[in-house]
């Protein structure tokens, strides 16, 4: 599959005219979504796809164009529509087909084959084994609300008149489950999960454990007393505030005004340990990549070097426009042009485990579930309000489940109050992997 698409981009690319450039990305996709209740398939979807996106550039002016089509009629009527556009467009000096930079590509192996080969009776059995583990878990367990099967294989192939010529295939697949609980009086849910990259590296029990534990944890929550105090972040809440950071952090936030660390390079923004990086060459992230959305190789990129701001993300739109050079951090689908953030972040994990950290803190709360996070949050301010639930931490122990409180501060502010940083990582079917985080000074009201 990777040959015929690159076949087909070059084909595509052949056609440029003199003063313009081309850019062709070819995808094809195998995707499956299996949902079982109470031991039968709710649903079932198995789809395969296939697109073309084109770019063209003339004269500064950028034109795009896709189709869900390979065939080659269709693709010649992609192409004249992306000219068509360009001619349309408000011509920018910055405006190019990225060129390569020279940064070879680490090689992954990012398709595991066993995943191609995992039969769809095999993927319905998983979700029905789920589904029992966590029923049988816990007297407490009343009902499955969800459980569910996901794989992904993706082969896409990108070619330009500027140079670039590459294909990859990546695959993955995780278990998902969200659990409700009852105690007589009170209901609570609570999810679990597990990933990998192929069917033998997703592990029922954990995934069962986690929404059971997470349900029933939560049984006979009040709403905490309000006040300023320590929190620690599960590392699914982690993740999410990683996402939403990042974001900040890339070439397109500063062109836009949106970026609360904009002229802040150098700066104290955390801690003196703390480390976060965009690894989209870790191949144990689950949205590993060796090249970005143009082509150029992934790479290890540290934004902020044990406290300090190290650097932003770029594309090479942004990289031009602001005087740098691309970090291979171009984010887009095929029917997209590409846009600049991060590709799979993470926290340089600690040494302590979550519950280690619970003992450290004394007192405070376990943040286990936030809600409203992304329309909660300023981007250019960095002011944040969310709701949350979780437990509170009394003596270093797990005390009373609390709900329906708010949690706020600023980004800025919850960096800099970064107690520690657990060794808990957590690969999620996320762009950010998540890490328990101790934060001090965190409003929470509640009563």
């Amino acid at each position: 599959m990777k040959t015929e698409l690159l076949r087909i981009a070059e084909g595509v690319a052949s056609q440029a005219i003199e003063g313009e450039q081309v850019e062709v990305v070819a995808v094809h996709g195998k995707e499956t979504e299996i949902r079982v209740y109470q031991g039968e398939i709710e649903s079932f979807t198995a789809a395969e796809s296939q697109g073309v996106g084109i770019r063209v550039v003339s004269d500064g002016k950028q034109g795009m164009a896709y189709a869900g089509s390979l065939d080659r009629s269709v693709l010649k009527e992609t192409l004249e529509e992306a000219r068509d556009n360009a001619s349309f467009g408000t011509s920018d000096e910055f405006q190019a087909i990225a060129e390569p930079d020279g940064v070879d590509s680490v090689s992954l192996e990012l398709l595991n084959p066993a995943l191609s080969s995992f039969a769809n009776e095999e993927k319905i059995a998983m979700a029905v084994d789920l589904e029992k583990s966590i029923i049988g878990s816990d007297p407490r367990i009343i009902g499955v609300e969800s459980t569910d099967y996901v794989d992904s294989i993706n082969t896409s192939a990108i070619v330009t008149t500027t140079g670039i010529h590459r294909a990859s295939q990546e695959g993955g697949c995780y278990l998902a489950a969200s659990s409700l609980a009852s105690d007589g009086v009170d209901t609570q849910t609570g999810f679990g999960y597990s990933v990998g990259r192929s069917p033998d590296q997703l592990d029922v029990q954990k995934a069962s454990s986690d929404a059971a534990e997470r349900a029933t944890r939560l049984l006979g929550a009040k709403k905490a007393d309000s006040g300023k105090m320590t929190v620690i972040l599960d590392p699914y809440v982690t993740a999410q505030f990683l996402g939403i950071i990042g974001s900040t952090l890339s070439g397109e936030a500063l062109l836009k005004g949106r970026s609360l660390f904009a002229d802040r390079d150098g700066d104290q923004v955390g801690p003196n340990f703390l480390t976060l990086i965009d690894d989209p060459t870790d191949a144990d992230a689950f949205t590993a990549t060796e090249a970005d959305g143009e082509g150029l190789a992934s790479r290890r990129n540290i934004l902020i070097d044990n406290g300090f701001l190290n650097g932003f993300l770029h594309n090479s739109y942004t990289a031009r426009a602001l005087g740098k050079s691309s970090t291979g951090s171009a984010v887009r689908s095929y029917n997209s042009s590409p846009g600049a953030g991060p590709l799979a972040l993470t926290l340089i994990p600690g040494v302590s485990s979550q519950e280690e950290l619970i003992e450290e803190v004394g007192e405070g709360m376990l943040i286990q579930g936030v809600a409203g996070l992304h329309s909660g949050v300023n981007p250019v301010s960095g002011d944040f309000s969310a709701g949350a639930e979780g437990l509170m931490i009394r003596e270093g122990q797990i005390a009373e489940p609390v709900r329906e409180v708010t949690i706020a501060s600023t980004l800025q502010r919850m960096l800099l109050d970064i107690q520690s940083v657990g060794n808990d990582l957590e690969r999620l079917p996320m762009r950010s992997s998540g890490v328990s985080i101790v934060v001090n000074d965190i409003m929470v009201s509640g009563v």
